[in-house]
């Protein structure tokens, strides 16, 4: 039978990358067996139920390309149920109400085991298992309940989730016993450290998938990264299409070690995604990335630039940065011009004089006052990039001279000069 599998976070937060990789996971188990990838929101806490929060999930899932079968489900509709199945267990004998709640017996000898996808055959000590409470004193079931019983409502086959959940398991496999329902297989992945061997947090950079989408990253590259970790096809295969991806995962493949998010890697290969585009598909790409995140420069100059940037910027975050020079006035550290006044007055008459005005024409002209002045090509264009992009660090100099015009690059290298001198 195809699995069925689900992803159950909780509203509570933006959606965070570790939650994303588990999600990936299940997403990649269920279509390459050809089963169900099912979205189940896990909201018993209905204090901490932010809707915006419920839309954000679905929304960093389809922009990555998770999508889900069937309707989403949220717990919150299934609480009666949940509550009719712990009075039948006080009914049979096993659960018990205590204070206002309700509490399932729990073994106290043995052990409560499991053959887990990932690491293996587990046994868990029974006398460690206290009576677990499935419904509170104010009649809202706890997640120990109401998450196996919706994995019994949803028949799913298998529950891929993070290795925090271990000690859950065996309460939960309890539970479902109880209820005459045969449980799920468990595989518990490995948690996700920052490069200090600590779990992932704010304090090691972007977490949640808003951040890493605001910071200009593509979804196929965020999701071939997270594939990568815990899992692989072989020692040598990084990058892989979404197909591939399908085609290769298998959970024999995952580790039970932890895995390392490398932000360096990340944007390794968010870089290479990017230089694969088309010119077409690169400036419709950061088009849609400007858009998105309030930038209303005009499209013929983003488009025009995009082309000098395609193999220098690693990620689409990075171009407001580079080349937001040719958008918006710049500021100049005087520091970076020392000694260069005479520089920029050759400069500014050069290229007050050339016709016709192209970074061919550019070129050759740079290039001629630096003989003329006996300089090294890459001293006497320093200043002139600082003076015009306002750092030593820009796309190709000629190139960016033509796209801001003649009027705007004197102006620049004249005010620089000004305050050089």
């Amino acid at each position: 039978m195809p699995p069925v599998v689900r992803f159950a976070p909780s509203p509570t937060g933006f959606l965070h990358i570790g939650g994303v990789h588990t999600a990936l996971f299940n997403w990649l188990f269920a279509h390459h067996e050809d089963g169900e990838f099912r979205l189940r929101i896990e909201n018993t806490d209905t204090s901490r139920e932010v809707a915006e929060t419920v839309e954000q999930i679905q929304e960093s899932l389809l922009w990555l390309g998770l999508d889900w079968d069937r309707e989403v489900t949220f717990q919150l509709d299934r609480m009666e149920h949940c509550r009719k199945e712990a009075e039948r267990l006080v009914a049979e004998g096993t659960a018990y109400e205590d204070e206002g709640a309700i509490r399932m017996r729990m073994p106290d000898e043995g052990v409560t085991a499991w053959d887990d996808l990932i690491r293996g055959r587990i046994e868990y000590p029974n006398e460690k298992l206290e009576d677990v409470v499935v419904v509170r004193a104010d009649g809202r079931p706890t997640y120990n309940f109401a998450s196996p019983v919706e994995d019994r409502l949803d028949s799913i086959t298998h529950v891929l989730r993070g290795e925090d959940h271990i000690s859950n398991t065996p309460k939960q496999i309890r539970i479902l016993e109880a209820l005459g329902a045969p449980p799920p297989e468990y595989g518990h992945l490995a948690n996700i450290l920052g490069e200090d061997g600590k779990k992932l947090s704010k304090r090691h950079g972007a977490i949640s998938v808003e951040e890493f989408r605001r910071d200009g990253y593509l979804p196929g590259a965020l999701v071939n990264f997270l594939a990568l970790l815990g899992w692989s096809y072989d020692d040598k295969t990084t990058i892989m299409s979404r197909d591939e991806l399908i085609e290769r995962f298998t959970l024999e493949r995952v580790g039970a070690s932890p895995a390392t998010f490398d932000y360096a890697k990340l944007d390794w290969l968010n870089g290479v995604y990017l230089r694969a585009l088309s010119p077409e598909e690169y400036a419709d790409t950061l088009l849609a990335y400007l858009r998105e995140q309030g930038f209303e420069w005009d499209e013929g100059l983003v488009r025009a630039a995009a082309v000098l940037v395609q193999d220098k910027i690693a990620k689409l975050g990075d171009f407001p940065d580079f080349a937001g020079f040719l958008f918006g006035d710049v500021e100049v550290d005087v520091a970076l011009l020392d000694g260069s006044a005479s520089v920029l007055a050759e400069a500014e008459q050069e290229l007050e004089s050339l016709e016709p005005y192209t970074a061919e024409t550019i070129e050759a002209g740079l290039r001629g006052l630096a003989d003329r002045l006996e300089l090294k090509p890459r001293a006497a264009f320093v200043p002139i990039r600082v003076a015009v992009t306002g750092s030593k660090v820009s796309p190709g100099l000629f190139e960016s001279l033509e796209l801001l015009g003649r009027e705007k690059s004197v102006e620049r290298i004249r005010n620089a000069k000004a305050a050089a001198a």
